[in-house]
This record gives C-alpha cells, structure tokens and sequence, in this order.
C-alpha cells in the first residue's frame, strides 16, 4: 500500500461517495426502524437490528455499484466480508461512545461525532483494501 494512493483524487472521490452512501444508510436504518417499531410492533432492539441490516445491505450494493465498481462475481462472499466489516464497525462505534461519554464524561453527542468518524475511515479503508481491493 503506497502512502501517496491515501493522498490521490480518485482515492478521496471513492471516499466522499463513500460517505454519502453511508449518509443514505441513516435514512434507511431509521426509516426501517420506525416502520419496524412503530407499524408492526416489533420491539425496538429487533427493530433496531432490522434497521441496521438492511441499511449495511443497501450500503453494500450502493458500494459494490457506485463507489467502487466492483465486478467480484462471489457477491456473497464480497457482501458477507462488508457486513462483518460493518458489525465491527459498530463495535467500535459502541466502545468509544461508551468509553467516551461513560468514563470520561464527554458529551454523549460529540462522544457519538468522534465515534462516527472513526468508524466511517475505519469502514472505508478496510472495505477499499479488504473487500473490494
């Protein structure tokens, strides 16, 4: 891995599309919890993790098409790498949201901003290196 591909236009495009599928996963995350919770009176933690696989599920695709181009022919190994990079990810998110507001007593909202920007480059360089390199 050269040092100068972190720095290249094509690296941060793949980034910024990147984040923006990333931006329409919240959408379907909270859309598919509401209707989840809210109309079919699922209990919200099962709703929670609907919203959450579905939302990595469409990020995946909107990832392999868009931002990355990907032509892998084993979608389902390409997808199952992306979903554990994903449930990772939001380990991680938990464990710093945690650490953060919880024992240092930083503000839970910027706990949870710091939280989603170390996710985000952690998703994206592992998913550019890992998944769909």
């Amino acid at each position: 891995m050269e040092i100068l591909s972190f720095f290249s236009e094509a690296f941060l495009l793949k980034f910024i599309k990147f984040s923006l599928v990333g931006f329409s996963g919240v959408f379907v995350d909270f859309g598919a919890t509401f209707i989840c919770k809210e109309y079919f009176k699922i209990q919200k933690y099962v709703s929670n993790a609907c919203g959450f696989t579905l939302a990595a599920t469409s990020n995946y695709f909107l990832n392999r098409i868009w931002t990355f181009h990907s032509g892998n022919p084993n979608i389902m190994q390409e997808f199952s790498r992306f979903f554990i990079i994903a449930l990772i990810g939001l380990g991680i998110n938990l464990l710093i949201v945690w650490s953060l507001s919880g024992k240092f007593k930083v503000n839970f909202y910027l706990s949870k901003l710091v939280a989603t920007v170390v996710v985000t480059l952690w998703n994206f360089l592992i998913n550019a290196y890992y998944t769909f390199a």
